[in-house]
């Protein structure tokens, strides 16, 4: 009897995690067979997430012959299981692109990360996804440091960067989006918004199918044979191709030595509540907008459209749950919002999202025909999607976007294998304290 795992067998452990999104599934993407034998492809792309379900799309649309490796399902990492939260701006403050690398390159920067929340929403209409697009941002400050920060920022924008889509709210006017006494005011953004992640995942790869893009799920990359024809081995296949683009973000597991510790993997947890009355609703985000707080380890929300809380925060860096972590998650839920009491939470789910040092995306080239786009930092449901228009237009020989991007520098995380992860929690620690300040 041959004993030997199926590459489909061995993968089952990366079938899409239990959660509210799993079981809310809308877009029926059909069969991703796993890659068996030789395939031939002008594109390999790496990753089933936004970033390589965009890269692979847009390439298709312009007559490449793109083969997708995903190691489990389609939208298993975090574009499948994230807050569901779009809106202009990187993880970093817009200070540090600028002090990095100009006025003008941050301000190109800025623009294309408003781009990147218009791409989403026109993928979404072009392709008919499913996902429960919706309007309205809250950055919600916690202390009174939140609200000078959040003014400063609205008057920077507003004078350098000529953005006016963000509007001060306090008192009443806030309580008109969200009913709480947990917050001394907010920056509404009216570009802001919030949709159901893995819809619109799947919605991606539904339409990168359609436009001829060859998906095959349980086809982890393994190696990659790199040089003028570089070659992407799976457990029962391999692709060759003219151009590799490496988009696993969390989920590199050292394919590519030189982006070793140049982003760090980071849990975050996520619960749903069971759907809430339309009184409860209107007592909670009557707007139905998704908010975010000013904390460094911050905690965000939104309502589904079934009308459950979809609440975030906590971080881990070692891939253990945090202490107690349920019922602190829960004492949140009941401190902002005490309306709340006896609705039950029905979902608890976690996953990971890939940080950088500096909070900025790491997009680059390793080899003239090796791309990769990374490090999105909890802020890359949209701009994953612009990432994957910059990619193909780099490949199509237009990499003038995409360079402003990989201009941005990068270092790796400090303290070398050994010592890396204990120094981001003790750095970590210290902006909890200073969150408490």
């Amino acid at each position: 009897m041959n004993t030997q795992a199926s590459p489909l067998t061995a993968s089952r452990r990366l079938e899409r995690p239990a959660s509210w999104y799993r079981d809310s599934i809308a877009v029926e993407l059909g069969d991703c067979p796993p890659l068996v034998g030789e395939a031939r492809a002008d594109v390999c792309v790496i990753g089933g997430g936004i970033t390589g379900l965009s890269t692979a799309l847009h390439l298709a649309e312009r007559g490449y012959a793109v083969t997708l490796l995903e190691a489990g399902e389609i939208g298993f990492g975090a574009s499948g299981r994230s807050g569901g939260q779009i809106l202009p701006g990187l993880g970093t403050d817009i200070a540090t692109v600028e002090k990095a690398l100009g006025r003008e390159a941050a301000r190109d920067v800025w623009e294309m990360s408003r781009e990147a929340v218009r791409l989403t929403a026109a993928r979404i209409a072009r392709h008919a996804i499913p996902c429960e697009l919706a309007w309205g941002y809250l950055h919600a400050a916690v202390k009174p440091r939140h609200v000078r920060e959040l003014q400063a920022f609205r008057e920077r924008m507003a004078r350098d960067y000529g953005y006016q889509a963000l509007d001060w709210l306090e008192g009443d006017a806030l309580r008109e989006h969200v009913v709480t006494d947990a917050y001394p005011g907010a920056l509404y953004e009216r570009e802001g918004g919030h949709l159901h992640p893995l819809n619109y995942t799947l919605g991606l790869a539904s339409a990168a199918r359609e436009a001829g893009v060859a998906l095959h799920e349980h086809s982890a990359a393994r190696a990659i044979r790199r040089g003028l024809r570089p070659v992407v081995a799976t457990e029962a296949g391999r692709v060759s191709a003219d151009f590799v683009v490496l988009a696993t973000n969390a989920y590199q597991s050292g394919l590519v030595p030189e982006l070793g510790g140049r982003i760090m993997r980071a849990a975050n947890y996520m619960v749903a509540t069971a759907p809430l009355t339309a009184a409860q609703a209107a007592a909670v985000l009557p707007q139905n907008d998704a908010l975010s707080d000013a904390n460094f380890v911050l905690d965000y929300y939104r309502l589904s459209a079934s009308r459950r809380l979809i609440y975030g925060g906590e971080v881990s860096y070692d891939g253990r749950e945090p202490r107690n972590l349920p019922a602190r998650m829960d004492a949140k839920i009941a401190r902002l919002f005490p309306v709340l009491k006896g609705v039950a939470i029905e979902y608890r789910w976690g996953g990971d999202v890939a940080i950088t040092l500096n909070r900025a995306p790491d997009f680059g080239r390793l080899d003239i025909n090796l791309y990769y786009a990374q490090g999105y930092s909890g802020h890359g449901m949209a701009l994953a999607g612009l990432a994957g228009q910059l990619l193909a237009e780099a490949i199509g020989g237009q990499s003038e976007r995409f360079d402003v991007f990989a201009a941005m520098p990068h270092r790796r995380f400090p303290g070398g294998r050994r010592l890396r992860l204990p120094l981001l929690v003790l750095a970590t620690h210290f902006y909890k304290l200073r969150d408490r300040l």
